[in-house]
């Protein structure tokens, strides 16, 4: 396939690829679901709080270890979805991206194609686009509040699990584990200041 991954940061017209990206996931959220296997990443957001909590506890000194925990906490107390499962990607980050003259050509990976929770896609909301395309994504997505912030605890939680795996293993997926984080917590922090305004 011609193309190659988006980098963060370097994108042509990151609304225009929010856009692609949002119409890619609703296409794939539209198709029939029968008979099709439960997700193990599109799963409620408890089910991952051990793994997560024990990341965080790995990563004393890498990370703000508060901030992070209090932005799971936040995540945690959302509801859970409660309406049908539907199809996720399940990895949506920038390596299963290919792009060509700055438009979104492929989405490659499809190993952890399963159903489960629509926030499960949302993760590259933090792991690629920058905040000027964020809320257009989350426009075309047409989420509800719940299942945005969800999305982020999920981001939030790959990446905390992932940061210390790859740290040496692979540094670009741990650079943007790293980016991840950084995200995440700029918003949630955000979020709290305006809730405090």
């Amino acid at each position: 396939m011609e193309g190659e991954n988006p980098v963060v940061a370097q994108i042509d017209d990151p609304v225009s690829l929010a856009t692609e990206l949002a119409r890619f996931i609703k296409a794939l959220q539209k198709i029939d679901t029968s008979g099709a296997p439960l997700s193990s990443r599109g799963i409620p957001l408890i089910g991952r709080d051990a793994d997560t909590r024990s990341s965080i506890a790995e990563l004393d000194g890498m990370v703000d270890a508060s901030a992070v925990t209090n932005a799971w906490e936040f995540a945690l107390d959302l509801a859970p979805w409660s309406g049908p499962s539907v199809w996720i990607h399940g990895d949506l980050s920038p390596g299963n991206l290919l792009v060509l003259h700055g438009r979104l050509e492929a989405v490659i990976d499809f190993g952890s194609l399963e159903i489960g929770d629509p926030c499960s896609d949302l993760i590259i909301a933090w792991n690629l686009l920058p905040v000027s395309a964020r809320e257009s994504f989350k426009t075309e997505m047409q989420v509800d509040d719940p299942t945005w912030k969800r999305g982020r605890g999920l981001a939030l939680s790959i990446a905390l699990i992932q940061l210390p795996y790859y740290a040496h293993r692979n540094p670009k997926l741990a650079e943007n584990a790293h980016h991840v984080i950084h995200e995440v917590l700029a918003d949630h922090g955000e979020e709290n200041e305006t809730k405090r305004s």
